[in-house]
């Protein structure tokens, strides 16, 4: 379970106070398929930002399965992410230089698992997100659905407790949002995985079972579908 409690994140802009995210509490249960959606503005990335350790709360707490993850050091909240949290990004955030394979196996290389597991489990990724035949290819071969998709193997490569998606359709067509959708909800569906999505798309919204939305940082409608 994700549990954020009087969650705040205050910016300083000069003399200017800005509440991106003001004293959110909520809920977010195993195998949810939630969307976060709000106005450009509203606080949605800095919200999963808060929840996945890569910005630090003003105020309150994250607390993922009983632990508080908002007083980790920095050395402890990097190994937590490494080790229980998925991230995709609106930008694909592949290594160039790396074939789609090897961007799935960089997150096992930096867990320490051998080059067997690594290879094998890359390779089961890239088929369930129907890549297998391209996992030599570099993201610059690869059309943008095809480089979110390999995000979303990367994602699951470290076995995460739940994947944090940012914008993770905004520059994709709608077969290639559909292809990736259909995807991560059968992950949703079939293994258990926790999603949880910012966007503004209303395909990922017409998904999601729970819908959380935000304005000026804070919940003004939470509505499970």
């Amino acid at each position: 379970m994700i549990v954020t409690e009087k969650l705040s994140r205050i910016y300083k802009q000069g003399d200017f106070i800005i509440k991106a995210v003001d004293n959110i509490s909520l809920k977010i249960q195993k195998a949810e398929f939630t969307a976060v959606v709000g106005p450009s503005g509203s606080g949605k990335t800095t919200l999963l930002n808060c929840i996945g350790g890569l910005d630090t709360p003003s105020l309150g707490k994250v607390i993922i399965d009983d632990e508080n993850i908002s007083n980790f050091k920095r050395d402890q909240i990097i190994k937590y992410r490494l080790n229980n949290i998925g991230f995709v990004f609106q930008s694909y955030n592949l290594i160039p230089v790396l074939s789609a394979k090897e961007n799935v196996e960089m997150i096992m290389l930096l867990q320490g698992y051998n080059k067997k597991f690594r290879s094998e489990r890359s390779e089961d990724l890239l088929s369930q997100v129907g890549l297998y035949e391209m996992k030599n290819r570099r993201p610059s071969q690869l059309s943008s659905g095809q480089q979110q998709r390999v995000a979303v193997a990367r994602a699951l490569a470290s076995k995460p407790k739940f994947i944090l998606a940012d914008e993770p359709t905004a520059n994709l067509d709608s077969i290639s949002t559909n292809k990736l959708l259909d995807i991560m909800y059968k992950l949703n569906q079939e293994e258990k995985i926790t999603f949880i999505f910012s966007t503004h798309d209303q395909r990922v919204i017409d998904r999601a079972k729970r819908v959380i939305s935000l304005e000026d940082g804070k919940i003004f409608n939470d509505q499970k579908i």
